[in-house]
C-alpha cells in the first residue's frame, strides 16, 4: 500500500491543533484527489451541547469525554486498543473482511452508520476497504505521520473512534480507499432492528419563499435544529423548470427553500418567527431590488397542523406593532410539488463567502 504522496497534502490551518480535522475531497480527473484541505472541528466537551447534524438527518454532536468513557465499558480489549489507542488490527484476520451481505457499517463505539455494503470492495489490502462513506459528514479525518510515512487517519465524527487510514489507489467513481479495522465496525444487515443510535432522527419539513433563495437558504442554515435547507422552486404549472425559466417566462413557481429540521429542537413556530424576520411579507411580489412573482412571499404547509399554525401567526404579526398598518400579502398553500434547483445555487453564499443584504434573525 502506497501513503498519499505529500505532493497533494495542503493543510491550510497555521497550526493544527489535538482536535479532530475535517476533509474536504474533490475526485480528481482520473479518479484520485486533486486537493485535500484540511480545517480543525475538535470534538470538545465545549461542542457537544451545540447540535449538529448530517445530511442524511443523522445527529452528529461530538460526544463528551464522559460519554465516550461509558460506552467504551461494553467494548471489548481488542476494540479499546483500536478505538480509543489507535490500534490496527492483524491484515486477513478482521471478521468483516469477507462479509458480502448487504446492509451498514456503523460505528462499534457509538453507532453511528460509517460505511454502506454498496460501496465496500476486495482490495487484496486484508482490511474491509470501501470506496465512499455512508455520509461525508460521518468522518473526520486527521493528518498521520507515523510510521515515517505521511497519511490520514480516518476517525468517527461523533466519538473520534479510530477507524482506519484514507488511500488514494481505490476504484472509480471516487478513487479512494477507505482502509478500515473490522473492531471499529459493527454490522446491521438490511432488515434487521437497529438501535436508536443507528437510527436518523425524526425530522419533519417545512417550505418558505421569500425572495430570493440565496440568502433564505443562508438564514435558515444558521438556525438550530434544522438539519438542511435546499433552494429549488415551487408553486407554479412548469415541470422541471430551470432557473432562466423561472426568471424570464411564466411558470408561475416561487423561489423556494425546503428546510427539514429536528420538530424536538426547532419548532415550526420558531422556523416561521425567523421568516417574518428575515424578509418583507408586505410586498407584493418583490423582495427589495428583486421584482417579479418567483420573488413572491409564500408559505407552502405539509400538514393541517402546520397550516393552522402558519394562519394563525399572520393573524397575530398583522395585529402587531410592526404591521399594524401594513398589509401582510404572503400566500399560504398546501405544498405542491417541490423543485430542488441546480446544483450551482446550493449552499451558494457558503461556497462563494458572500451573504445576502438581509436580516439575520
Amino acid at each position: 500500500m502506497q501513503p498519499i504522496p505529500a505532493a497533494i497534502l495542503f493543510i491550510t490551518s497555521t497550526a493544527i491543533t489535538a482536535g479532530t480535522l475535517a476533509l474536504n475531497l474533490q475526485p480528481g480527473i482520473g479518479g484520485g484527489m486533486d486537493d485535500i484541505e484540511f480545517s480543525t472541528i475538535g470534538a470538545t466537551d465545549d461542542m457537544a451541547n451545540k447540535p449538529r447534524y448530517s445530511k442524511s438527518a443523522y445527529d452528529i454532536t461530538p460526544l463528551t469525554s464522559d460519554e465516550i468513557k461509558t460506552r467504551a465499558e461494553k467494548l471489548t480489549d481488542e476494540q479499546r486498543r483500536v478505538l480509543l489507542n489507535k490500534g490496527t488490527e492483524q491484515a486477513f484476520c478482521g471478521n468483516l473482511l469477507d462479509n458480502h451481505k448487504e446492509g451498514f457499517y456503523a460505528c462499534a463505539l457509538c453507532g453511528l452508520p460509517l460505511f454502506s455494503s454498496d460501496s465496500k470492495f476486495d482490495s487484496g489490502s486484508g482490511w474491509p476497504s470501501f470506496f465512499k462513506p455512508f455520509d461525508k459528514d460521518h468522518i473526520h479525518y486527521e493528518s498521520d505521520n507515523s510510521l515515517g510515512m505521511q497519511r490520514v487517519e480516518i476517525l468517527c465524527a461523533r466519538c473520534t473512534g479510530h477507524l482506519g487510514h484514507l488511500f488514494h489507489d481505490g476504484p472509480n467513481p471516487t478513487g479512494l480507499r477507505y482502509c478500515l479495522n473490522s473492531e471499529s465496525l459493527t454490522f446491521f444487515e438490511k432488515g434487521e432492528d437497529l438501535p436508536a443510535e443507528s437510527m436518523p432522527v425524526a425530522t419533519e419539513t417545512a417550505y418558505f419563499a421569500g425572495g430570493c433563495f440565496w440568502g433564505v437558504e443562508d438564514r435558515f442554515q444558521a438556525v438550530p435544529g434544522v438539519i438542511d435547507a435546499v433552494s429549488g422552486y415551487q408553486g407554479g404549472t412548469v415541470n422541471n423548470p430551470t432557473y432562466k425559466q423561472v426568471c424570464y417566462s411564466d411558470t408561475g413557481h416561487a423561489e423556494s427553500v425546503r428546510v427539514v429540521f429536528d420538530p424536538k429542537r426547532v419548532s415550526y413556530r420558531s422556523l416561521l418567527e425567523v421568516f417574518f424576520k428575515i424578509h418583507d411579507p408586505t410586498t407584493l411580489n418583490r423582495q427589495g431590488p428583486d421584482i417579479g412573482d418567483q420573488y413572491r412571499s409564500a408559505i407552502f404547509t405539509t400538514s393541517d397542523e402546520q397550516l393552522a399554525q402558519a394562519k394563525a401567526y399572520i393573524a397575530e404579526a398583522q395585529n402587531s406593532d410592526r404591521f399594524k398598518s401594513r398589509k401582510i400579502v404572503t400566500q399560504i398553500e398546501p405544498a405542491p410539488k417541490f423543485y430542488e434547483a441546480e446544483e450551482y445555487h446550493q449552499d451558494y453564499h457558503l461556497k462563494h463567502g458572500g451573504s445576502c443584504q438581509i436580516p439575520t434573525p
